[in-house]
């Protein structure tokens, strides 16, 4: 054959895409299984963070394993609510069944719908705590999180957040500072307000006794305007839809 030809060009370039096709098929089919355990060993070890049971990067050394060992040692149950806060499903704590940032992408779009019928998963711990999970856009890209509650669902205990491709050192802290993490601890959401947590400018002025602030705000990110927007409207736009269940 004329090596030359167009046919040949066509014939070598259709081979070469079949076999470059199926080689990745294989690699995603083969990879598949380990991609989606470390995406849950991932997610719960952020559930396990924003309960404090440990920090995030005791966890990561811990290994999959471990966590999803300690998850089911603790759960006490997991299930999901409607916007009503009526439980609509239950996930198996034996198998440690979980929604991972995927799910969670979907049911933002559902709570948004009034006439949809959103599953929001709760995670509840034999200590007490009830952990419920955030979803919204940063600056470039998604964040999400975790907010965990006490026993009587009033007052935020622990918080983990983490994000797809936020700058670094600025909308990256949301993560990476445990200083914002922690300013959520021991504040109570406003549900009788229109925003019900608040991340602003100013939440929090340095050297105001931090006993004398409302509840319901926090200081934002210096320099990382547009992410603690994205973050504060996941937050309120979550908890609004958590509202039925932690205003009981």
């Amino acid at each position: 054959m004329n090596t030359n030809s167009n046919i040949y060009t066509v014939i070598y370039t259709s081979v070469v895409c079949v076999l470059v096709a199926a080689i990745l098929a294989f690699v995603s089919q083969a990879l598949g299984p380990r991609q989606q355990a470390n995406e849950k060993a991932e997610t719960i070890s952020q559930i396990l963070t924003a309960a404090r049971f440990a920090e995030k990067a005791e966890w990561d050394s811990r290994g999959n394993d471990a966590v999803l060992s300690f998850y089911k040692e603790n759960i006490d149950s997991a299930y999901t609510i409607d916007a009503t806060g009526t439980c609509n499903g239950t996930l198996n704590v034996e198998d440690a069944e979980i929604v991972t940032v995927s799910g969670l992408k979907k049911q933002n779009y559902l709570i948004k719908d009034a006439a949809a019928a959103p599953a929001l998963p709760v995670y509840k711990f034999k200590n007490g705590v009830t952990v419920v999970p955030i979803y919204g856009a940063g600056l470039w890209g998604p964040v999400w999180g975790y907010i965990a509650f006490d026993k009587d669902l009033k007052t935020i205990v622990g918080a983990y957040f983490d994000h797809e491709s936020e700058t670094p050192g600025l909308g990256g802290k949301i993560k990476d500072d445990p200083s914002f993490r922690e300013s959520f601890e021991d504040n109570q959401p406003d549900f009788s307000s229109e925003n019900i947590f608040e991340i602003v400018k100013g939440g929090a002025p340095k050297g105001e006794d931090k006993k004398d602030l409302a509840d319901n705000k926090i200081d934002a990110i210096t320099g990382a305007t547009m992410t603690s927007k994205g973050l504060d409207e996941a937050i309120n736009t979550w908890l609004n839809a958590y509202k039925p269940l932690l205003n009981r």
